[in-house]
């Protein structure tokens, strides 16, 4: 994407080909191959991490001491600055307060933020090259919808959000997502609020 956008755009590649409709498509196996997209990456780390907890958990119980290192998740930075006052740099989803102008207002956006014992202080951006804004949006789009949908509980709002995700829609027709939909709410029922299922 470097050398398409001009731009490396995204934390991971495997999180990137989540949410674009380039890179994982039935049948175009050389697509996974070409851009050796790891497929079972997370439901395998998710395994994984199960099973240390579990060993860890029984290791716990009989040792003497407990040693504790830090791990690479923000938020024991994030509360250590604003306690302490020893400012520090995180990249923080936050709402969109002027901080990206060729985005919507009140969307989120994951920016670098200053974190002292003022609290967070977003760092303002200003505008994205437009075909990263572009981008952006077919993902806030998705978001907006399924937000609308939850605030008028309109189920028919989070039909029209899936027919808008640039994979699903990269992957699936209208009905097929219509029927992906209904397979979601009906898996996950007692997950999800009772006006889903009207």
């Amino acid at each position: 994407m470097f050398k398409k956008l001009g731009y490396f755009v995204t934390e991971s590649s495997e999180h990137f080909a989540e949410y674009t409709p380039w890179f994982i498509k039935p049948g175009r196996e050389d697509l996974i191959e070409r851009y050796k997209v790891p497929l079972d990456e997370y439901p395998k780390r998710c395994v994984e991490q199960l099973a240390n907890w579990k060993k860890e958990l029984e290791e716990y119980k009989t040792a003497e001491r407990i040693d504790i290192k830090p791990s690479r998740e923000y938020a024991s930075t994030i509360m250590n600055a604003i306690w302490t006052g020893e400012p520090s740099v995180v990249y923080g989803n936050v709402r969109n307060d002027n901080l990206i102008d060729n985005l919507p207002q009140g969307c989120c956006v994951e920016v670098a933020c200053l974190v002292d014992a003022n609290g967070i202080q977003p760092t303002k951006v200003g505008a994205l090259p437009s075909h990263l804004a572009a981008m952006m949006q077919t993902n806030i789009n998705v978001q907006t919808l399924l937000t609308e949908a939850i605030l008028t509980e309109n189920r028919d709002r989070v039909y029209h959000a899936a027919m808008m995700d640039p994979h699903t829609a990269a992957v699936l027709g209208i009905e097929e997502i219509y029927a992906l939909v209904d397979d979601l709410i009906a898996s996950h029922g007692d997950w999800l609020p009772a006006w889903l299922h009207r």
